[in-house]
């Protein structure tokens, strides 16, 4: 194999892993918890959080409603590196530290 069919082959490769990782980047994913739903991109940016039965929330729960949002986020974030890790595992190590 000579070099230039080899640079054509990486410019290729960098091409399709570039590809998927923006659809990855614009996919919603959801996380949730007791009593949190939150959204977020595949970049990992905050798109809505939602608290469900609001009315029942006293003040003493709020404690608990904030850590029942960070695990709903954390969630969310563990299904974008699933995805990441599902789709562009393909590429191996082609291109180290490249996300």
């Amino acid at each position: 194999m000579n070099i230039q069919a080899l640079m054509k082959q990486a410019q290729s490769l960098q091409k399709d892993m570039m590809k998927v990782k923006d659809e990855i980047d614009h996919k919603e994913f959801i996380g949730e918890s007791a009593l949190v739903k939150v959204v977020v991109t595949g970049d990992k940016k905050i798109v809505k959080i939602e608290i469900s039965n609001k009315e029942d929330l006293a003040s003493d729960d709020l404690e608990m409603l904030e850590d029942m949002i960070v695990v709903a986020i954390n969630d969310a974030y563990q299904k974008v590196d699933k995805e990441l890790e599902a789709k562009m595992g393909k590429f191996g190590n082609a291109i180290p530290s490249f996300f």
